[in-house]
């Protein structure tokens, strides 16, 4: 692969995601059930990748659930916050 792809490539991957993400803070009052629930319908999870993100914020405190562009994901954000979650938007 040619640098000059290479650095296409890269930049891409940059437009993409942005640096943009959305971390789930581990809480005291939702339930996993809840919280895989609303990963399922706010962020388009699969009920496998919902529950490991649960899975991952109850054993480690926080869990990076979506990252890209910066208003799909504030939207996302205040939809997560209105449901009662602890989120941040980094």
């Amino acid at each position: 692969m040619s640098l000059e792809k290479f650095q296409n490539s890269s930049q891409k991957k940059e437009n993409i995601t942005g640096g943009n993400a959305l971390i789930l803070h581990n809480d005291d009052h939702n339930t996993f059930d809840f919280v895989i629930e609303s990963l399922i319908s706010v962020c388009g999870h699969t009920p496998e990748q919902a529950e490991q993100c649960t899975l991952i914020t109850h054993y480690k405190g926080k869990c990076k659930i979506n990252e890209g562009d910066y208003e799909v994901l504030k939207l996302q954000y205040e939809k997560l916050l209105l449901l009662g979650l602890t989120i941040t938007l980094n």
